[in-house]
C-alpha cells in the first residue's frame, strides 16, 4: 500500500537536498501532488493479474490470439526514471479466452509497478500461463528508458527489446515466426 505521509515527507527532503525552498510559492504543494501521482503510478503494487484473467469464456477453435501496441509506462527500479513503450501479448488458448482488455489490464498491473522490463516481460507471460492456462503465451515488450536518454550514455530514440515464449511457444520456430509476422500486420 502506497503511503502518501511518507511520500510526501521524502519529496520535501529531497527538494532540500538539491538545494530549494520547500516554502517557495511554486514548490509549496508539490509534495502533495507527488504523493498523489506516485499513488496513480504504483497501483500495481497492490493488484493482481487475477482479477483481470478470471473472467474467461469458452470457445471451440484454439487459434492464436494477439493484442499487439499495448502502451505502456512504468518506472525503472534502478533510476526510478519512466521507460515506456508496446507490448504485444499473443496466447494460444486451450479451450477458453479472455475479454481482449483484460489483456492490456494485465500489462498495466505489471507496469504500474518498480520494474524492470526484463522481469515485467516474463511476469506477463507467466500469469496468462497460470491464470488463463492455455497452450502457449508469448510476450513482447519494446520500450525507451529514460534513464538512457536523459542521463547516463544519453541516447534518446533507443529501444530496449524483451521477449519471453512459455508453453509451445518456447520450442516451435514455426509458432513463433507466426507471432512476429502478425506484428507486422
Amino acid at each position: 500500500m502506497v503511503n502518501q505521509e511518507k511520500i510526501r515527507e521524502a519529496v520535501k527532503l529531497l527538494l532540500e537536498g538539491i538545494g530549494e525552498d520547500v516554502s517557495r510559492e511554486g514548490l509549496a504543494e508539490t509534495p502533495d501532488r507527488i504523493a498523489r501521482m506516485y499513488t496513480e503510478l504504483f497501483a500495481g503494487m497492490d493488484a493482481d493479474a487475477e482479477e483481470h484473467l478470471s473472467k474467461v469464456f469458452s470457445v471451440e477453435n484454439n487459434e492464436m490470439v494477439l493484442v499487439k501496441d499495448i502502451d505502456f509506462h512504468s518506472m525503472c527500479e534502478h533510476h526510478m526514471m519512466p521507460f515506456f513503450g508496446k507490448a504485444h501479448v499473443a496466447y494460444i488458448p486451450d479451450g477458453k479466452v479472455t475479454g481482449l482488455s483484460k489483456i492490456a489490464r494485465t500489462v498495466e498491473v505489471f507496469a504500474r509497478r518498480l520494474q524492470i522490463q526484463e522481469r515485467m516481460t516474463g511476469q506477463i507471460a507467466d500469469a496468462m500461463m497460470e491464470h488463463l492456462k492455455p497452450q502457449g503465451v508469448m510476450v513482447v515488450l519494446e520500450a525507451e528508458h529514460m534513464c538512457m536518454t536523459m542521463r547516463g550514455i544519453k541516447k534518446p530514440g533507443s529501444k530496449t527489446v524483451t521477449v519471453a515464449a512459455r508453453g509451445i511457444f518456447e520450442e516451435n520456430e514455426a509458432l513463433q515466426n507466426r507471432f512476429f509476422q502478425m506484428l507486422k500486420l
